[in-house]
């Protein structure tokens, strides 16, 4: 998808010490996912490429946490403890997003993509791969 027809969204961490603008379609896709920690804190997927995705302010308040692989990045204020966006192991060449995270309520005007299913890893990346391209 071409930048024609993207519309640019703020969102950020509950404390506002982080803040971040994104380039999204105004019916983004939305996912949730299987694994356990998606699972366990109720995110909401919105896939960008890095080119679409500006960090504001905040940096020197995230905090890092990595498990399993270590590829995912999780990106938590260190404030308050929210993860707004993350570099995900599906795509990491590009940023997931918390849709409960944007100013504008998205979850009713989102297109919903069935669930990312962490059991079978391999084919439920490779059916969104393209969202993180640019």
């Amino acid at each position: 998808m071409s930048d024609a027809g993207l519309v640019v969204r703020g969102g950020g961490c509950h404390c506002g010490a982080v803040h971040f603008e994104v380039r999204v379609a105004p019916r983004p896709l939305l996912q949730t996912c299987t694994c356990s920690i998606c699972r366990m804190t109720g995110y909401v997927h919105l896939i960008v490429p890095a080119s679409r995705f500006h960090l504001a302010r905040g940096a020197d308040a995230l905090t890092e946490y990595c498990f399993n692989t270590g590829v995912a990045r999780h990106l938590f204020c260190r404030y308050c403890g929210v993860k707004s966006f993350y570099v995900p192991r599906s795509h990491p060449h590009g940023y997931s997003i918390n849709a409960r995270c944007l100013d504008d309520d998205v979850l009713a005007d989102g297109e919903w993509l069935p669930p990312f299913d962490d059991a079978d890893r391999e084919l439920a990346t490779a059916a969104v791969a393209h969202l993180a391209d640019g």
